[in-house]
C-alpha cells in the first residue's frame, strides 16, 4: 500500500510528523508492505533565500508578530520536536526557498533514496543550519545519501524535476490540501498534521483493511 506525504522541507511539523509516522510504522504488523512517497508542497513559494535573516525575523514579517513572539513559538515547537528525538536549532536556521530541495527529493526518488533524502534535508535545515537552497550544499547532501554528486550538480543547473514539483503542488490543490504535513493512504484515507503515532496506526490499519476488501 502506498502512503503519499505532502510536505515542505522548511516545515517543522513535517519533520515532527515524519518521526511520529515512523513510530507508528514500527508498530504496524504489515509495515513491509508500505511504500512511502514524498510529495512536494511549498508553504511560501515566493520566499526569498536570505542567509542574513533569522527565521524569527522572517516569521515576524510574514505573520505580523514581534520577533519575541516568533521566538517563543519556535521554542514551543522545539520542545515538541525534542519529545520525538529531534533537535531544532531555530537560531541557526537559514531562510531558504525550498523549490530546488524538492527537485533534489524527486531525483532521489528516481534512485530509490527519497526517504533518506528527505531525512537529510530536514536535519540540514532544522538541526545543522545549512542553506538548503544553496546548490553546493544540496550537491553535498545528495552525495551523503548516495546520489552521484556530478549528476546532482547537473540537475540543479537545469530545470529537471521542476514540473514534478509543480505537479505535486497542483495535486495538493486538487485534494484540497492547504497545510502540511498531509498523509494520503491508498488514495482513500487522509491524515492531516503531525498526529500522534496512535492516530497513524489506526489509519494504517483501516486503509490496509479497505484495500483487502
Amino acid at each position: 500500500m502506498k502512503v503519499e506525504i505532502w510536505s515542505d522541507v522548511m516545515c517543522p511539523f513535517c519533520y515532527i510528523g515524519k518521526r511520529k509516522f515512523e513510530r507508528a510504522l514500527a508498530q504496524f504488523p504489515e509495515r513491509e508492505s508500505i511504500e512511502i512517497e514524498w510529495k512536494s508542497f511549498q508553504l511560501n513559494p515566493g520566499m526569498k533565500t536570505e542567509p542574513g535573516k533569522s527565521i524569527n525575523e522572517y516569521l515576524a514579517e510574514v505573520k505580523g508578530w514581534s520577533v519575541e513572539e516568533a521566538k517563543k513559538m519556535n521554542d514551543r515547537v522545539s520542545q515538541i520536536a525534542s519529545a520525538v528525538g529531534i533537535t531544532f536549532n531555530f537560531d541557526q536556521a537559514i531562510v531558504a526557498n525550498s523549490f530546488d530541495a524538492h527537485r533534489l527529493s524527486h531525483m532521489a526518488k528516481k534512485h530509490g533514496l527519497q526517504d533518506q533524502m528527505e531525512e537529510r534535508l530536514f536535519a540540514a535545515y532544522f538541526t545543522e543550519g545549512k542553506n538548503t537552497a544553496d546548490h553546493d550544499t544540496l550537491v553535498a547532501l545528495g552525495a551523503e545519501v548516495g546520489l552521484d554528486a556530478a549528476e546532482v550538480a547537473s540537475m540543479l543547473k537545469s530545470q529537471d524535476y521542476a514540473n514534478d514539483v509543480r505537479f505535486d503542488v497542483h495535486e495538493a490543490t486538487q485534494f484540497g490540501i492547504r497545510g502540511v504535513p498531509f498523509f494520503v493512504l491508498a488514495r482513500k484515507f487522509g491524515v492531516s498534521g503531525a498526529q500522534e503515532p496512535e492516530a497513524f496506526l489506526e489509519a494504517l490499519t483501516a486503509a490496509v483493511a479497505q484495500t483487502k476488501v
